[in-house]
Parts: C-alpha cells; structure tokens; sequence
C-alpha cells in the first residue's frame, strides 16, 4: 500500500467524534470495501493497532503524567519486561544519555500513583545499577498532539460510571469502533453493572461536550508512517517569568506531540517527532530564532519499547 494513503486513512480516523468510516471513504474517495481492505493491510503490516480515545488530563482529580529516567546494563532485559507489565505505563524508550530508558506513566490519581511507585521501586531494587529519578509534571500543555489551550473545559462532576465508560474506550477497543451495546456488556460482565444503551450514549455525549473526551483516535507505529526521528527535549527559557508565554507558543508547533511543565531549570519537557532525523535540527533552529529560549538539552530516542502510540497528525 502506497504510504501517502496509509497516512490520510490514520488522520482521518483520528477525530474529535466518532469516526465515521461512511465520511472517511467519501472523504479519501475509496469505496466502503477498499477501506475496510487497507485497514486490514494496515494492521497485518503492523502498521495500526487498536482504536481508543485521549482523555484530557485536566478532569478533576487530574491525572498524574509522571515522567522516569532509568539506567539500565543492556544484559538485564527482565528490568524492561518487568516495567512493561505496569499498566499505566504510556512510554518506554531507549535513548542516548546517562540514563539509558526514558517511561512515561499516566496514573488516574495520586493514591494510585503511590501505589505504582512501591511496585517501580521494588522492580528498579533489583537492577544492577539501582538508579533512577522521577519527574513529576506539575502542568500539560499538549499531549498526543491536542493544544489543551484550545479545549474548553465544561464544569462536569465524574462518577464511577464515567470512568468505567472512559477506561472502555480507552483501552478495551481492538480493532473496532466499539458501540454502546459493547460497553454495556463489558460493564454487566466485568463490573457487574448494569446500565442501559441511551445512558451510555449520553454519558459519552457529555464528557465529548465537557472536553473530557479529547479526541477518537487509533494507535499507529509511527515509523510506519514515515515519522523516523523522536527526540526528548527540555528548554530553558531565558526569562523563567514566561513559561506559559513560552509554552502555548511552543504547543503550536506540529513537531511536538507532549509538552509539559516540570520543576527544574529546564522547566519544559517535550516530545518532538519528525519525518527525517535531520529535520530535528531545523526545529532546534527555530526555538532559538525565538529569542525566548537560553538554552536545550535533548536525547536521540534510539528504540520504542512500546512501538504502538498515537497523535493528531498535520
């Protein structure tokens, strides 16, 4: 399959609402049987995974993005197999540095951050080097490459249906869009809840309007697509009064897929992903043609433990 048409099928499924597959084809002129044709490519090339949903990190209690360093010796891979059995693992990637694995957890609270930590230390007690630091993310700006600057939050108390609901389509669609009759199934099988359609269908109506809900999307390998470089960034600014000045300058850009604030002197922390390996260095160019910007530090991400993720796409 042509690459160019691989990538327009990953954007368009990629949505502030449900994806219609009927507005898909019409929209890349394919006929409904072509599409479900290179979907099925697609995922036997490993090209695309499952569908899910970005929840916005600011839902109250927030969510805790928590960033990790490791340093690891290569002949200890039971350390990344271990790490990759924590579910709210998001990230793991091997990288240039003094550490030599950066992972990125998204905990639903802090009670459930804490105990997730007691479980990382007592994985990283049995490393070889035993060294490690977490970053803690005091602010998101943009994840899987949502501007949260341009979400309008609406006041909206979640219950514990809301989060089941959300858990669902986070993370028990596979390679269908799954339906309301799904999700009540699943919640009278595995929560022993009982809840008819039309109420799902307006709980998700309402965290959709609520910007709870950030977007429908699919998780994709992204060197797959054509994106070859990813790169860890931290900034400096020259002025630390202007952080959010910064950021919301930075969230603009289309390299950036995850822009944070945390607490150190390189107070920003990003995801940058680019076609060429090369590219990288003309973003770099930018930020300091900003004037805003005293200094960078970034790490070459060499592998991705975790090859499926997903960002809108330009």
């Amino acid at each position: 399959m042509d690459k160019k048409i691989a990538y327009q099928i990953v954007r368009e499924l990629i949505s502030n609402t449900k994806p219609s597959f009927t507005d898909i084809s019409e929209s890349l002129d394919l006929s409904r049987p072509t599409l479900q044709n290179y979907l099925e490519d697609l995922r036997r090339k490993k090209v695309i995974n499952n569908f899910t949903i970005n929840i916005n990190p600011n839902i109250q209690p927030n969510l805790k993005h928590v960033i990790m360093e490791i340093k690891t010796n290569p002949k200890e891979p039971e350390l990344v197999q271990k790490l990759s059995e924590i579910p709210q693992l998001q990230m793991l990637d091997g990288i240039f540095g003094e550490f030599s694995l950066n992972a990125m957890f998204k905990f639903e609270n802090s009670a459930e951050f804490n105990e997730q930590l007691n479980l990382v230390d007592t994985i990283m007690s049995q490393s070889y080097f035993k060294k490690y630091q977490i970053i803690d993310t005091i602010k998101v700006y943009k994840t899987n490459g949502v501007k949260l600057s341009e979400i309008d939050m609406v006041s909206y108390e979640l219950d514990d249906l809301d989060y089941e609901i959300l858990k669902i389509l986070q993370y028990s669609q596979e390679e269908k869009l799954i339906s309301t009759y799904d999700i009540k199934n699943l919640l009278k099988d595995k929560n022993k809840i009982s809840v008819s359609q039309s109420t799902i269908y307006n709980r998700i109506k309402k965290m959709e309007e609520s910007g709870i809900i950030l977007n429908y999307s699919l998780n994709f390998n992204p060197r797959k697509l054509g994106f070859l470089g990813k790169f860890i960034i931290r900034i400096k600014p020259n002025d630390p009064s202007k952080y959010d000045e910064i950021a919301l300058d930075l969230e603009k850009k289309k390299e950036l897929t995850h822009l944070y604030r945390i607490g150190s002197q390189f107070g920003l922390f990003g995801i940058v992903r680019v076609k060429q390996i090369q590219d990288y260095a003309g973003f770099l160019q930018e930020l300091y043609n900003t004037n805003e910007v005293e200094d960078t530090f970034s790490n070459f991400v060499l592998d991705e433990r975790i090859p499926f993720t997903n960002f809108s796409l330009p």
